[in-house]
């Protein structure tokens, strides 16, 4: 099989898979607190299926014509959610938001964590492309690919989610700094469908900066006291 076709195949199970629990920890929390909408329509679930038929476009269309044309994947998807639950209760809501890129950290963590394993086994070098199997070590060849692509969308999924504008999670989260009723005014105010267009422009020209402090240190913490 073509080299670009199966890294393809890679980037798209693992967005599927990482957007699937980002959402599917939304809903969960969601539901935990006092909100069924999401439970209701299916997506307290780990199977892709039910976000699918909420967001084809997102989920399936936009990530596969991404990576032909960019040769990267990118994409979107949504769980639902009760807006009069959302702003009588403002701190759960911000919870709810939270819980997304709480599950994209645990992925980046798991990720780390066996790249750090394969290093310290020698299944795995340093390289160019963060790191790579060793010479000869073709049975870590796939794995190493994976690994890789977890680590890396995952960290991307969980840095431009938490910037906080709307209408990414991160507008929602910065509230549980807030009182209550400043909380509430700020969620009115953004929940504006114009500061929304102007948060995902203003989050769209502000991440690569963003992510270009934020990823080396992620990668510092998995090749901490790395010697080779």
């Amino acid at each position: 099989m073509d080299q670009q076709i199966i890294l393809g195949i890679g980037w798209f199970a693992v967005f599927l898979f990482s957007t699937t629990c980002h959402e599917a920890s939304h809903a969960l929390i969601a539901y935990r607190l006092g909100d069924p909408t999401a439970y209701h329509g299916g997506q307290v679930s780990l199977n892709p299926l039910p976000h699918i038929r909420r967001e084809p476009f997102g989920m399936v269309i936009v990530p596969i014509l991404s990576f032909i044309l960019y040769h990267f994947v990118i994409g979107w998807a949504s769980a639902p959610y009760d807006p009069n639950w959302a702003r009588e209760h403002p701190r759960r809501s911000a919870l709810m938001a939270l819980a997304g890129p709480l599950a994209n950290l645990l992925l980046v963590v798991i990720s780390g964590l066996f790249i750090r394993i394969g290093l310290e086994h020698g299944w795995f070098v340093p390289s160019e492309i963060i790191f790579s199997a060793r010479e000869k070590a073709g049975a870590f060849v796939g794995l190493a690919l994976l690994l890789r692509i977890f680590f890396i969308l995952n960290s991307i999924l969980l840095c431009f989610n938490l910037l906080p504008l709307p209408p990414l999670d991160g507008g929602s989260v910065v509230t549980l700094l807030m009182p209550v009723r400043h909380a509430l005014n700020f969620r009115d105010f953004m929940s504006q469908p114009t500061y929304s267009l102007i948060g995902l422009i203003v989050a769209w020209n502000l991440f690569p900066r963003i992510f270009g402090f934020v990823f080396p240190l992620l990668k510092q913490a998995v090749f901490f006291n790395f010697a080779g």
